[in-house]
């Protein structure tokens, strides 16, 4: 838990680390800071939380962060973040502006863009067949950007694994996505874009298993992690486990058009 309040250059944050079950206070400290120092703090916290849990980061899990040090971009690629739960046509377009306005802001931004990467795959969703080949295209070229500015990062090799997949490549998608949850084993989006591949290729039931580690290493489950959940759950005729998934993603993400649709057809087959 935590929070921040701000006063001209000036911010104070306070962090604390409860335990979920017990509801035990594990650590808790206040930071009074410059807004010039605020990324110098969040790792100040991030390692003292991680010694405090005694967690072990892998080193392509420590290569997972902010990516500037401009503060602006940082605060644009989150706001784009934010969009991507609603999973809606709308919500797609709002998160593909603000990654983009966070690399106008920092032209070096390599998370931006690989994030942006992901954010144009979204979008095929919706789209025409015409469209998504040049989403895909488009996306493939701000994938290579981000490498080219940073090398393969475990979020390279899964969102790389999305392009393969958009392919039909399943072999070389799977290939990608298994190196990304080794390079990253704690990553709750590894896991679940690894079940994702695996599901769209006619794997579900190995999914499921990888969805439910998604959802349980994220503190707040993605939506799209519970739709996919219930897609494998449907594939595999386990339709009251799929009607629970769809309605537990329903509940963070209303207006899911994809997630409607398969949730109905789970109860006209049940």
């Amino acid at each position: 838990e935590g929070s921040v309040q701000k006063t001209e250059n000036r911010v104070r944050i306070t962090a604390q680390l409860i335990d979920a079950i017990t509801g035990r206070h594990l650590w808790a400290e206040r930071y009074d800071r410059n807004l010039s120092d605020i990324f110098a703090v969040q790792d100040e916290i991030t390692i003292k939380i991680i010694k405090s849990l005694q967690v072990k980061l892998t080193e392509g899990e420590r290569s997972l962060g902010v990516g500037t040090d401009n503060l602006d971009a940082y605060l644009k690629y989150l706001q784009a973040r934010k969009h991507i739960q609603r999973l809606s046509p709308e919500s797609f377009a709002l998160y593909r502006k603000f990654l983009e306005e966070a690399i106008a802001l920092d032209p070096e931004y390599a998370e931006a863009y690989a994030e942006l990467s992901s954010a144009l795959l979204y979008e095929i969703w919706y789209s025409s067949p015409d469209s998504a080949e040049q989403l895909t295209k488009r996306a493939e070229e701000m994938l290579k950007k981000a490498i080219s500015l940073r090398g393969k990062s475990p979020e390279a090799h899964f969102r790389l694994g999305r392009i393969y997949l958009r392919k039909k490549q399943y072999d070389e998608a799977i290939a990608e996505s298994e190196r990304a949850v080794a390079m990253a084993p704690n990553s709750a989006l590894a896991h679940a874009v690894l079940a994702y591949i695996l599901e769209t290729a006619g794997r579900p039931e190995e999914a499921i298993s990888l969805y439910e580690k998604a959802i349980r290493l994220s503190p707040i489950a993605d939506s799209w992690y519970l739709a996919g959940l219930g897609w494998s759950y449907f594939d595999m005729g386990k339709y009251a486990e799929a009607i629970s998934a769809f309605k537990k993603c329903l509940n963070l993400s209303p207006e899911y058009l994809h997630a409607h649709t398969y949730l109905a057809a789970a109860y006209s087959i049940l």
